[in-house]
């Protein structure tokens, strides 16, 4: 059984009600909407086709709607492209009303001219093509020199590594897009281009104006955000290791070891962290990766993700399914040489979490599970917040979250080794015993004689009250 979590980017080749079911049995266990493309229209009908399979299938499927952020772009041009030749001049400037053109090109970002510099690097459609500040007017035009050419077509983005950019976390769209998530009933929110602690706080007063909240993934894809890791960790609910734009803001050899500090760190926190971005990207136009792609996603299994993420692959590929399918053979293979006891992490008490009692219950559970030969954990929770204590430790087998809330079982898809199932809620503890055992073997998750390890609340019913672990022997 994969321990490690697939999140699937939804687009133009993942739509139909069919492909998202076919994507689920597949393996996809999150499904991420990009609010940077598509109407709300379009986002709304996705969701609901989504819940329908999800159903369908039989499984939790989270939801995690991607905030654009205050993404830098390039206007439109009138023949919808130029060619930027090296050596050549190209003028910016921060009029949107101007529409580009073989010298010139519009830019959203209002404050562009007045934040650059002479000899500041600007780059293009993900660091693709390279521009050179020659002058500024500090209002309006930027002069600039070629550096490294190449087609440039409308709406792409725009860096400015080393350059301070004053914009908000939340832009008006993104505020839109959030309020329009969560009534939709998205399960997390990914904040793009967090580059502080207060840029999650602004996030979180923009839910409570609505009354509602969903756990938050902070994208990491700024060099500031990095400078300020621990404490960004310290407000988040997961992180998204967002290598795209982070590969441009920082040189590209840093990348690797950036990625495996994130995750060592969260893994300590016990926060769920993604690793995205090119994880397959050759699958778009290829049914193969290369192999340089399947060591990618092999490695960052060996960093400790607990979810990796297929982003143009599902969304725009030829080959969506043929991603995921891959996607979870990599993971397997990658978890099938991991031993046991490597996975099994120290009893440390992770940052953040409510008590220290029911951390040790969930080390202990999953040192129980170990030394008896249990083929898996089981537990009951309200909140999900006993199955993130019990991943937190990487337990050799899977656990199995029974959860009564529904909202709660979409969440818990995107945490490491835990499997998601429903159960009503029941008020005594050897009835609660009786229906899980039940559970596990109707699923096929259990059979008779074998040992599984139960943690659960006394009295059952109580959220957050994690004080009781069974060593539990099917059908005896």
């Amino acid at each position: 059984m994969r321990r490690a979590k697939i999140v699937c980017t939804l687009g133009p080749a993942s739509q139909s009600q069919e492909m998202l079911e076919a994507l689920i049995e597949a393996g996809m266990d999150v499904a991420r909407l990009n609010f940077s493309h598509g109407s709300h229209e379009q986002h709304a009908e996705n969701i609901a086709k989504l819940r329908a399979a999800s159903l369908k299938c039989r499984k939790a499927v989270g939801i995690l709607g991607d905030l654009q952020g205050p993404k830098i772009r390039t206007g439109r041009f009138i023949t919808g492209s130029t060619e930027l030749k090296q050596g050549g001049e190209f003028h910016i400037t921060t009029d949107e009303s101007v529409k580009g053109t073989d010298e010139i090109v519009s830019t959203t970002y209002p404050h562009l001219a007045a934040d650059v510099n002479p000899g500041d690097r600007i780059l293009l459609d993900d660091g693709l093509l390279e521009l050179r500040v020659i002058e500024t007017d500090k209002k309006q035009l930027i002069r600039t020199k070629v550096i490294h050419g190449g087609t440039l077509k409308n709406n792409k983005g725009i860096n400015l590594p080393g350059v301070a950019v004053r914009a908000d976390a939340l832009t008006p769209k993104d505020r839109e897009d959030l309020v329009f998530g969560i009534k939709e009933g998205v399960d997390f929110i990914a904040l793009s281009f967090v580059r502080q602690p207060a840029d999650i706080d602004m996030a979180r007063a923009a839910m409570a104006q609505i009354g509602q909240s969903v756990p938050i993934i902070a994208k990491l894809e700024k060099p500031e955000a990095i400078a300020r890791l621990d404490a960004i960790l310290d407000k988040t609910d997961g992180v998204m290791v967002a290598r795209g734009d982070l590969g441009v803001e920082i040189p590209p050899e840093e990348v690797p070891s950036v990625q495996k500090d994130i995750v060592r760190r969260c893994n300590s926190r016990g926060l769920p962290v993604i690793v995205a971005t090119q994880m397959l990207n050759s699958m778009i136009d290829n049914p193969r990766p290369t192999r340089a792609e399947a060591s990618d996603v092999a490695n960052a299994v060996f960093d400790g993700a607990d979810a990796v993420m297929l982003s143009g692959e599902t969304a725009s590929g030829k080959f969506p399914i043929e991603s995921v399918q891959m996607m979870d053979r990599i993971v397997l293979a990658a978890e099938s040489t991991i031993r046991a006891q490597d996975l099994l992490r120290a009893p440390t008490s992770p940052v953040g979490l409510p008590t220290h009692f029911p951390d040790v219950i969930a080390a202990s559970a999953c040192q129980a599970a170990k030394q008896s030969g249990a083929s898996l954990i089981a537990a009951f929770t309200l909140s999900g917040v006993t199955a993130r204590l019990l991943a937190h430790y990487r337990p050799p087998v899977p656990i199995v979250a029974f959860s009564p809330n529904q909202e709660v079982r979409r969440r818990l898809a995107l945490l490491w080794g835990v499997v998601p199932r429903v159960l009503e809620p029941i008020q005594e503890t050897e009835a609660m015993v009786r229906r899980v055992e039940e559970e596990l073997v109707a699923r096929g998750l259990a059979r008779k004689g074998d040992r599984v390890v139960i943690v659960y609340g006394a009295p059952v019913g109580q959220p957050g009250k994690i004080n009781s672990l069974r060593l539990h022997v099917i059908g005896g």
